[in-house]
């Protein structure tokens, strides 16, 4: 049997893949129904960020988890800490982004889903000296 911390690292890696693949129904399936996402823009509920997969007004054509995430394993619940590096177009126009995520994972039904979901943006030195912009 897999250890919660391997199990949540691989679910990562394919909702990753599901985001990429811009399928709503396949990124839904990592979400529980009242999952919440809460970014510098707010709050959003599952239909509501779903809802722009759907419409293909929301895509996503990178998103790859940078060095190594950490696992809080809770028992019937968990959090993954990672930072994401992804490129999203929202009405064509084009956003990178690079970003710290918390996601917190309850096991319902014998499945983990994802019931919250938090976004801070990297601060932007982090970000030229990740990309050798900037020496330290």
């Amino acid at each position: 049997m897999k250890k919660i911390q391997e199990e949540l690292l691989e679910l990562s890696t394919d909702w990753a893949r599901a985001m990429v693949s811009n399928d709503a129904d396949w990124i839904g399936s990592f979400m529980a129904e009242d999952w919440l996402m809460v970014s510098e823009r707010g709050v959003s509920d599952r239909e509501h960020f779903l809802q722009f997969v759907r419409s293909g007004k929301l895509t996503h054509s990178d998103f790859e988890m940078v060095g190594e995430a950490r696992v809080l394993d809770l028992g019937d619940s968990a959090v993954v800490i990672a930072r994401i590096v992804n490129t999203a177009h929202f009405e064509g126009t084009r956003f990178d982004a690079d970003e710290w995520t918390s996601d917190l994972f309850v096991k319902r039904g014998g499945k983990w889903l994802c019931v919250l979901s938090h976004i801070t943006p990297v601060l932007q030195e982090e970000t030229q000296a990740r990309n050798g912009e900037i020496s330290g």
